[in-house]
């Protein structure tokens, strides 16, 4: 039986798209260190970012966009993005497991929701890193365009600085409009 992990990263942040990534690994060449992208050094999952490129039998990587997030909510979009990362696999796999509660709905193969999944199952390990590195390379790049919104030190997340930023220079479009704390300053600078 051929079995995929799926995962994302960037459902927490208040800017970009959610990224997800479905990974289908080869029992005959095994890869060393898989493990939960949160506990990883940003180096070990740049290393097996690559590792896991050359190595599986099949990977993909697709993203729900920040528009796409404010149109159906976080949760829709992360579960869109993963179906669709699953989807464009070029070797479907008989059976799905997702890290969390919940399995995108549409596909045509057996799934399972595993909570903690992404330190349980290499499989789900693997996207969970191809995920994470994939939105970290998103946030670098949007920080080489906005680079007075410190995106690459805090990759999009509700830090003060990142509030900050905001307050000083305002929303961009890739915030999502739909998170409290965006909302909020678009509200604020409508009254002004």
């Amino acid at each position: 039986m051929r079995i995929a992990g799926a995962d994302e990263a960037g459902r927490g942040p208040l800017v970009g798209s959610v990224v997800a990534a479905a990974v289908i690994l080869d029992p005959n060449n095994p890869i060393e260190g898989l493990n939960d992208s949160k506990k990883l050094t940003e180096k070990k999952r740049e290393k097996l970012f690559v590792e896991i490129k050359e190595k599986a039998l099949a990977w993909a990587i697709a993203e729900a966009s920040a528009a796409e997030i404010d149109e159906i909510n976080i949760l829709q979009a992360s579960l869109l993005a993963m179906r669709r990362a699953v989807e464009q696999l070029e070797i479907q796999p008989d059976h799905l497991l997702v890290d969390g509660n919940k399995v995108p709905q549409g596909l045509t193969m057996s799934c399972d929701a595993i909570v903690g999944g992404d330190a349980l199952h290499a499989e789900i390990s693997a996207a969970s890193i191809l995920a994470k590195v994939t939105r970290d390379h998103d946030m670098v790049a949007l920080d080489a365009k906005y680079p007075q919104y410190g995106f690459a030190k805090h990759k999009g997340y509700p830090t003060k600085a990142h509030f900050e930023a905001i307050a000083l220079h305002g929303v961009i479009d890739e915030h999502r409009r739909s998170f409290g704390p965006v909302r909020k300053v678009i509200e604020q600078m409508q009254n002004q």
